[in-house]
């Protein structure tokens, strides 16, 4: 049965334990298939005819959650801007109250009042969403790292209220007691506005940088529609008339001039130029089009004037095509399940647990109410995640800043548990193994020609062209440019130079051109050659002979080779992706060390869609897959891939969809990239285990009433201090080359 496909972005999820309750809701209904995902909050839904869009969106409000079509969904940073003003005044409110408790001659006659009029504001508003989160798991039976906030928060906060209500701990003149032991009876109960206060501020600053990353994902797809031509000069009766690309329809005709887009999917009705693909494809030739050739939609007219007829619009065109399969690939990725909130899953229940029977066995043991309510308490607070709130944040925001340094950039958390499993790479050739620009490599003068005049002649008669291979030709050499130039469109480009009629081009048509018998078999064996290894040849001359050729191609960076063998080293397999022909893809795959007999090594002549299918191949094999790439047609394969890394120097679009930006356009930043976020998920599952040491080790102490609250609060803000220095251990990150005048540094994962 045929179904219809909607995405829905879907607003109050907090965590992963969200998204997996709205994805099993979504999927009990008949006919309707779901992946919700946490990461990019928004949900995929394939469904049967019968169901509507709206008993979707009911559903998920019933839920306890909120959605919409993406098509309506404001894109905006109203949850990114409530989390950090919340942020900012809970650490305005929140420093007085814990200098306050920790530095005793700071606390001044009524000291305690003013800490409960701070902590009040973090508590009831700083605080409010992990409360309001709390509630809604309760209402579904479920408990997530936002009960064990509102719950400790709850109890530090209500305990010193009672404290300075009816224990004593209001009396002007009160200051906090010390002592390993919990008071006796009789004693003034100590009070945890401080506790109350700091933890949301530590659990609000990771919430801040999450939504950062979130927010961000959606930059892919505004990336990409970014490229299309806002509008069109069709031609009506003769005259042309501008017009959005949205009222374009099947069969118009438009004029494109040299430097505009190419507003839609067409073929070329008059007019020859020079289409740049590269957006699109990443290859930095442009293709020579005439009449009869099709072209694509947002691509760049170079030369010359072309009149278009418009064979696909709107959501049929190839741009439009990439949007949905980067927007597909994100939605179809795993909602990400944060390991804190794993472990919080399985915390919560036993401390409340283990919170409740102590509270039961002392009321049993001694009658002292009070007693038992005391060690109760320092069970909730001990327990209380401080440090686990700081555990991702600070390790991800010191790991982050070291890559900056580095020239990577880390968009998220969500991506670094990928980056341990990754076992393939898939690396695009143009823009990313090589330099995606053309360059002279060489000059080959034929027997008894200067070199130098034969680069000269053909530089002249190359400057006036705008072609990429015409300007890296004529590139650096200050020559006359040819008079009576003329461009034989696919062919090259002749002129007369010193009163001398010059060719530059294909051989063949270079001779016919000239006058010349044939090329030379010696000129014609080193052109063979060159074009063997993948390279571009220009023939050049004059005066009834082929006088010699110019070699040009895209470069292999220099640090490609030895990025490769590093990737190996910590296990992953190269593969080498182009929309390039197999010639040239072997023998950049050759330069770098990549295997060209192995099965699945070198892929050539891809279209933007088969290189995700690809990535999905391998995927399939049971492969995790790292893809690495600059263009446009690189966006969906890198959304779809485990883990994606951008050259900075590419795309808006592949930049967008990628999960690691690199700033440096060197692979061995891409093997910093892994290394560094393999180290900084090490750091994070590091401080989430002493985290829980800390609070593990001491909850016994605290239900056998052998640590009073306040040392409860001091247990867990040391164990925050440990979190935060393993946290700044990532600095001493170093490269595997050189930076900014560096050493080099030993490799490993």
């Amino acid at each position: 049965m045929a179904t219809t496909t909607v995405e829905l972005a879907v607003s109050g999820m907090t965590c992963a334990t969200c998204a997996s309750r709205i994805e099993r809701k979504l999927n009990k209904m008949p006919g309707v298939t779901a992946t919700v995902n946490y990461a990019t909050e928004s949900a995929h839904v394939d469904y049967e005819p019968g169901i509507e869009v709206s008993d979707l969106l009911r559903t998920i409000e019933q839920t306890g959650y909120s959605a919409s079509p993406v098509a309506e969904a404001a894109i905006d940073s109203r949850e990114v801007d409530s989390l950090r003003l919340r942020f900012w005044v809970s650490l305005a409110l929140a420093l007085p109250v814990v200098l306050l408790a920790m530095v005793p001659p700071l606390q001044f006659p009524g000291w305690q009042w003013a800490s409960l009029l701070l902590a009040t504001g973090v508590v009831a508003w700083g605080a409010w969403p992990f409360h309001r989160a709390a509630a809604l798991n309760a209402r579904h039976g479920a408990a997530t790292m936002d009960t064990l906030v509102s719950l400790g928060v709850l109890a530090a906060y209500f305990w010193s209220v009672w404290a300075l209500l009816f224990g004593g701990a209001g009396a002007i003149g009160f200051t906090m007691t010390d002592g390993m032991a919990m008071q006796s009876e009789g004693g003034t109960p100590d009070i945890y506005f401080e506790v109350a206060a700091a933890v949301p501020v530590f659990i609000l600053a990771g919430r801040w940088f999450e939504a950062r990353a979130k927010r961000n994902s959606t930059q892919a797809l505004r990336a990409l529609a970014n490229l299309a031509a806002p509008d069109a000069a069709v031609v009506i009766d003769g005259a042309e008339t501008r017009v959005p690309v949205s009222q374009l329809r099947i069969g118009d005709a438009f004029v494109v001039r040299p430097g505009e887009r190419i507003a839609t999917d067409g073929v070329v009705e008059s007019g020859e130029s020079a289409v740049d693909t590269s957006l699109l494809t990443g290859e930095p030739v442009p293709v020579d089009v005439g009449v009869g050739d099709a072209v694509t939609g947002a691509t760049v007219n170079v030369d010359g004037t072309l009149v278009v007829r418009a064979t696909r619009v709107g959501a049929d065109t190839h741009l439009a095509q990439i949007t949905r399969l980067v927007s597909e690939a994100q939605s179809g990725k795993a909602p990400v399940q944060r390991l804190a909130d794993r472990i919080a899953s399985v915390f919560v229940p036993i401390v409340l647990v283990i919170a409740a029977v102590t509270l039961v066995a002392w009321i049993l043991l001694t009658g002292d109410v009070e007693w038992a309510f005391t060690a109760a308490v320092a069970v909730l607070i001990i327990a209380c995640p401080c440090a686990l709130g700081l555990a991702t944040p600070t390790a991800l925001l010191v790991g982050t800043g070291r890559g900056a340094q580095l020239g990577i950039l880390i968009k998220g958390p969500q991506i670094l548990e990928d980056t341990r499993r990754v076992d393939t790479i898939v690396l695009d050739k143009t823009g990313t193994v090589t330099t995606g620009r053309m360059t002279l490599r060489e000059v080959i003068p034929a027997e008894g020609e200067d070199s130098v005049v034969v680069g000269f002649m053909a530089a002249s008669v190359e400057s006036p062209s705008e072609h990429p291979i015409a300007r890296a030709i004529a590139a650096g050499l200050d020559v006359p440019p040819a008079a009576d130039f003329r461009n034989e469109r696919g062919l090259g480009v002749r002129g007369v130079v010193d009163g001398t009629l010059v060719a530059a081009g294909r051989p063949d048509w270079v001779a016919e051109t000239i006058g010349a018998a044939k090329v030379s078999q010696e000129l014609r064996a080193r052109i063979d050659a060159a074009e063997g290894r993948g390279e571009t040849v220009v023939a050049v001359g004059w005066a009834g002979a082929v006088r010699g050729a110019l070699v040009v191609s895209d470069a292999v960076r220099p640090s490609s080779a030895q990025a490769i063998g590093l990737m190996r080293d910590m296990g992953l397999e190269p593969v080498l992706v182009t929309g390039d022909n197999l010639r040239t893809a072997e023998a950049v795959a050759s330069a770098v060390g990549i295997s060209t007999g192995a099965q699945d090594s070198v892929h050539a002549g891809v279209l933007p869609a088969e290189k995700v299918d690809i990535v999905r191949s391998l995927q399939a094999k049971g492969r995790v897959v790292a893809v690495v790439g600059d263009g446009v047609n690189d966006a969906a394969a890198l959304a779809q891939a485990d883990l994606g890394i951008a050259m900075g120097t590419g795309t808006d679009a592949a930049i967008e969809a990628s999960d690691l930006t690199l700033v440096r356009a060197d692979l061995l930043t891409a093997v910093d990239a892994i290394r560094l976020s393999r180290r900084t998920l090490r750091t994070i599952k590091g401080n989430l285990f002493w985290a829980f040491a800390y609070n593990v080790a001491m909850i016994p102490l605290a239900a056998f009433g052998l640590l009073n609250p306040m040392l409860a609060g001091a247990a867990m803000a040391l164990s925050s201090v440990f979190v935060v220095g393993n946290s700044l251990l990532l600095r001493r990150f170093k490269p595997s080359a050189p930076v900014a005048g560096g050493a080099p540094a030993a490799v490993g994962a």
